[in-house]
């Protein structure tokens, strides 16, 4: 505009004209996989970054942050979109729904079971694939969904590895508990992990009884009085399914009551290989033990990403949760690749294809069944020691050897 042209006019013949016309017919005629590549998936990350889940979300976060530069590095095309659900299942299916009007073509999250199936709901409606990252309530993937995978064990999965892997715990140090007490949050994930317990204890052939179930709120600060029902039942161990500050808490009043078990052992749940929980208790945190699945240290990708966290993160541990976010990140990307699509009907054929051999976590190749449920996924039994939380069984991958009965609280250096 305001300029003047002195470019050279050539006439339309019929001979250019159907040059172009054919080219514009050829462009058009082009498969999606030619024009893919100046695509980007944009992934929708669910996280609880604030209230009382607020530490986990935030090292699942650390897992998806680190996803993009080794993503790249493989020629995947990620744009991350965060969301705080606020440790809110309602708050969480209100940020599921923004996502995808702002364009978010897949969800990745929501570590906690409750949101998790908000969201999944959502997803559901909307059509958009969503990729669970963490949580275990077995209802989600049995819903028959059509948009929904999920890359981590359910209750029972957990349950029955746990309790397996507890009694191999047990064979390995020669010694075997009489009796058992269960401390369990009373959340969805809670009462999944709760009813997995009571149906697979006895087909697993545990060596103990469990005397007594007692439940609580992961948000109470106070758990003095279901602390002193576990003492008074007066258990051989205390098992335990619980968050991160409640786990907290109880050992604090363990302590105080001079509660000393042979063991606090989860079956398969977070809070206790967390870094805060070590942080925060010093030598009362250690020798806790948690069955759950774990990054797998023979893999070359472990090695990159744990090489990655460390240079990002020097301050924090590098655990599940970073690396089961991470596998959130790739198994979606992974889709994107071979579907060549944004599509969500390419992208969740893509999904339920998936076989993803170069992974972190331990376990099989990634990958899912008719419910969109990945079955491969191993556990091992991860004890809190001196230097860290360290796998102490299978022996094959184990870098320590389990120490069990435990010390008691004031015989601890």
């Amino acid at each position: 505009m305001g300029g003047t042209f002195t470019g050279t006019t050539r006439p339309i013949t019929r001979r250019s004209y159907l040059a172009g016309t054919g080219a514009a017919a050829l462009a058009a005629a082009m498969p999606i996989r030619r024009l893919w590549a100046a695509q980007t998936l944009k992934v929708g990350v669910l996280l609880p970054r604030s209230g009382h889940l607020a530490l986990i979300g935030q090292a699942c976060q650390r897992g998806a942050d680190l996803s993009l530069p080794i993503l790249s590095d493989m020629g995947h095309k990620v744009e991350l979109m965060p969301a705080d659900t606020e440790s809110n299942p309602d708050v969480g299916r209100t940020q599921a729904e923004k996502l995808i009007r702002e364009g978010a073509h897949v969800l990745v999250g929501c570590f906690d079971s409750g949101t998790t199936a908000a969201v999944a709901q959502v997803a559901e409606q909307k059509g958009v694939p969503f990729v669970i990252n963490i949580a275990a309530d077995p209802k989600i993937t049995k819903q028959g969904y059509k948009f929904v995978v999920r890359n981590f064990p359910t209750g029972g999965m957990l349950v029955a590895g746990g309790l397996k892997s507890m009694n191999n715990m047990f064979a390995a140090t020669g010694t075997t508990p009489k009796s058992a007490v269960l401390m369990h949050v009373n959340d969805t994930f809670g009462s999944a992990m709760l009813g997995g317990i009571k149906a697979l204890a006895p087909k697993v052939g545990v060596p103990y009884e469990i005397k007594d179930f007692i439940a609580y709120d992961p948000k109470a600060k106070d758990l003095s009085v279901e602390v002193a029902k576990a003492k008074a039942a007066n258990p051989d161990i205390l098992m335990v399914v619980t968050r991160l500050n409640d786990a907290i808490a109880m050992i604090r009043e363990m302590v105080k009551q001079r509660f000393e078990p042979m063991g606090v052992i989860s079956p398969g749940s977070p809070g206790m290989y967390e870094r805060q929980f070590a942080k925060t208790l010093g030598k009362f945190g250690l020798y806790c033990v948690t069955n759950v699945p774990w990054f797998d240290p023979t893999q070359d990708m472990t090695k990159t990403l744990e090489s990655a966290f460390t240079k990002a993160h020097p301050d924090q541990t590098f655990e599940l949760n970073t690396g089961f976010t991470y596998e959130g990140i790739l198994v979606a990307a992974d889709a994107h690749t071979r579907a060549g699509s944004t599509a969500p009907a390419d992208l969740m054929a893509a999904l339920r294809a998936t076989n993803i051999s170069e992974h972190v976590m331990t376990g099989g190749p990634i990958s899912f069944n008719e419910e969109g449920q990945n079955v491969q996924i191993q556990l091992v039994a991860v004890q809190n020691l001196a230097d860290g939380p360290r796998v102490v069984l299978p022996a094959d991958i184990a870098s320590d050897k389990p120490v069990f009965p435990m010390p008691g609280w004031r015989d601890r250096g």
